[in-house]
């Protein structure tokens, strides 16, 4: 059976890059799949994808040498199992506010007696090629499970959470965050001010050694993030990177033209 490779660069202390599969183009994924990142994460929570499409997504990355992961729309179990079941190596899990939730996830995507994922299926094993019993046996130990913190309530129970066994790793979500510190009329936070609260994530990461990584727009970004400490950064996704270079494109066919602004995604 396979061994995880993401998995093992985050106990070995080293960072991971991937991107984000916001299209599910099978064609654009074969390619990003066989391009050197080492995981893509297909994004169930804000992309409209079956279950089908999901495992047919999962199948293509992991037979081309890459790590497939899935974002679920939700940390319960019944996502977590059928995107396990249809295939996926890991889950990343939204919204993680409480050691509730994080229980809740983490044990949806481990086997009894670790967990209460239920037996079955086919799929999974073959992304590994593995028997499914091979599988049965040793997926606890390969399945990745990343859980977000997404807001303020998230940060103040970091520790705790950060601290659970199964939690392989923390995201953040840049995004998520700054909406969820809004104030009550609206306002958003400073940039520093977010910042100092994506700084609180890395430093309590660290105090009880587990892993943290966020969403960066840009490389040069992300190099910035693993300069930090963090270990699991994803780089854009398949639409900013279409949506950049026919940006990039334009620029050059339209110079004068101010307007033409793709690189919003």
């Amino acid at each position: 059976m396979k061994t995880n490779p993401v998995k093992q660069k985050l106990r070995e202390g080293k960072p991971s890059f991937g991107t984000w599969l916001s299209l599910g183009n099978l064609h654009a994924t074969r390619v990003l799949a066989r391009s050197g990142f080492d995981w893509l994460t297909l994004d169930i929570e804000h992309s409209a994808f079956d279950w089908s499409h999901a495992a047919t997504i999962f199948a293509a990355v992991a037979d081309a040498g890459c790590v497939p992961l899935a974002r679920v729309p939700e940390g319960d179990h019944y996502c977590i199992k059928r995107v396990l079941d249809a295939g996926a190596w890991g889950i990343v899990v939204p919204m993680v506010d409480t050691v509730e939730q994080a229980k809740v996830a983490i044990a949806a995507a481990k086997y009894p007696p670790e967990g209460n994922r239920s037996v079955g299926g086919g799929m999974h094993s073959m992304n590994f090629a593995a028997t499914a019993g091979d599988y049965y046996l040793r997926a606890n130990d390969e399945i990745l499970v990343v859980l977000q913190t997404e807001s303020p309530t998230g940060v103040e129970n970091a520790e705790a959470i950060y601290r659970l066994p199964g939690c392989d790793a923390i995201f953040i979500g840049p995004n998520d965050l700054r909406f969820n510190m809004r104030a009550p009329d609206g306002a958003m936070p400073t940039p520093e001010e977010h910042e100092a609260m994506v700084q609180r994530v890395i430093e309590i990461g660290k105090k009880v050694d587990c892993p943290t990584g966020i969403h960066s727009m840009d490389p040069a970004n992300a190099l910035e993030r693993a300069e930090q400490g963090m270990q699991f950064i994803a780089v854009g996704s398949d639409l900013r990177m279409m949506s950049t270079a026919s940006q990039d494109v334009l620029k050059k066919l339209y110079p004068d033209d101010g307007e033409k602004d793709l690189a919003r995604y």
